[in-house]
């Protein structure tokens, strides 16, 4: 894990392997950097600082899976993929990842 890359480092390191998907590779560089920021924080300081999470939607084939993937890796954290319906309540939706990550979401 390279916990000292910038966002444009982080950025070039996925440009390597994605094609396209600018904006997308830079939101996910600076979510990244700030979680790694966040950690080195003093524990007390730590609890105040919310960390932002990364749910990608989009249509099939635009490279989520890929970004999320060499994130994942560079960030030396597990892959997890959800495959969901399109046939999937928001609302159950919004359940689920309450209850897997203790947060409450707002899907609309």
């Amino acid at each position: 894990m390279e916990e000292n890359l910038t966002p444009r480092e982080i950025v070039k390191e996925l440009d390597k392997y994605i094609v396209g998907q600018d904006e997308a590779k830079k939101m996910v560089a600076v979510a990244l950097r700030n979680r790694w920021r966040r950690k080195k924080l003093p524990p007390e300081l730590r609890e105040e600082v919310a960390p932002k999470n990364i749910i990608m939607i989009g249509p099939t084939g635009v490279g989520k899976t890929e970004i999320a993937r060499r994130l994942a890796k560079l960030a030396g954290s597990p892959f997890l993929k959800l495959r969901l319906q399109n046939s999937l309540k928001l609302d159950m939706l919004a359940e689920t990842l309450s209850l897997w990550f203790g947060i409450s979401w707002k899907l609309a």
